[in-house]
């Protein structure tokens, strides 16, 4: 399997469970998912940021696992992240992110995405590398044109409600900002 391209040779072998996941070259990883395949396994695919893992996101990744028998997991690389959440996120470099997701014990394969065009678009070299039999998407994290598109690189797509009603990365960060400004609000007041 290829090493991590943001991780240096040593920082690779330091992640003992990354080290046996991480594939970060889409040829490599379509060799292995055929051969997978011709165990008779069935391929799931999701993508996300994975910024702040939190139980919405835990819950999810063992939903979407249930749907077959290898996960993988598609993972937004810092890049990326930007492109779609702006420049303040991730919060949670990529590397760091890789590996709290290897010790996912539902999680078998993990995979950068960086493949995005100019526009911020998803251009699915990862499902079209592997061709899986599931593609898992929370509801509303892609527009109906988007959807239809993805259709087009795998036998079926699985929509999965939120996991976690009131936590998300985003409202995460919201209340620890506003926690602190709170706060410093209140040193603020204090010292006039």
């Amino acid at each position: 399997m290829a090493l991590c391209q943001v991780c240096s040779v040593d920082d690779f072998y330091r992640f003992s469970d990354l080290q046996h996941k991480m594939v970060s070259d889409y040829k490599t990883l379509g060799a292995v998912v055929e051969g997978l395949r011709l165990l008779q396994n069935k391929i799931v695919v999701t993508i996300g940021t994975w910024d702040l893992l939190h139980i919405g996101h835990v819950r999810y990744l063992r939903k979407a696992k249930e749907k077959g028998d290898i996960l993988v997991v598609g993972i937004d690389t810092d890049e990326t992240a930007r492109k779609y959440k702006g420049d303040l996120r991730p919060i949670v470099p990529f590397e760091e992110r890789c590996e709290m997701l290897s010790y996912q014990s539902c999680v078998d394969i993990i995979t950068p995405v960086h493949d995005i065009n100019s526009r911020g678009e998803w251009q699915y070299a990862l499902i079209k590398a592997i061709d899986p039999d599931f593609f898992v998407a929370v509801e509303d994290s892609y527009p109906k044109k988007q959807i239809e598109d993805i259709k087009k690189y795998c036998k079926q797509i699985v929509v999965l409600p939120r996991q976690a009603e009131r936590t998300s990365t985003s409202r995460m960060i919201q209340q620890a900002v506003k926690k602190h400004l709170d706060k410093v609000y209140e040193l603020i007041e204090k010292r006039k």
